[in-house]
């Protein structure tokens, strides 16, 4: 699951929705990771449900 569709190129900086700058032609990549909390309240819960739902399938 992606948080964002934007991108970076790496060359010319710029910020696109392709996988390619159609400035440039370099292949771009997404310039922000996942975020983490270690206080993530609800995080035990999601992990759960994600695993019911897998078995589920």
């Amino acid at each position: 699951m992606t948080r964002t569709l934007l991108r970076k190129c790496p060359s010319c900086s710029g910020y696109t929705l392709r996988e390619r700058c159609p400035g440039c032609g370099s292949v771009t990549f997404m310039p922000v990771s996942a975020r983490y909390s270690p206080g993530d309240r609800y995080g035990e819960y999601r992990r759960r449900l994600k695993k019911e739902m897998k078995g589920a399938v």
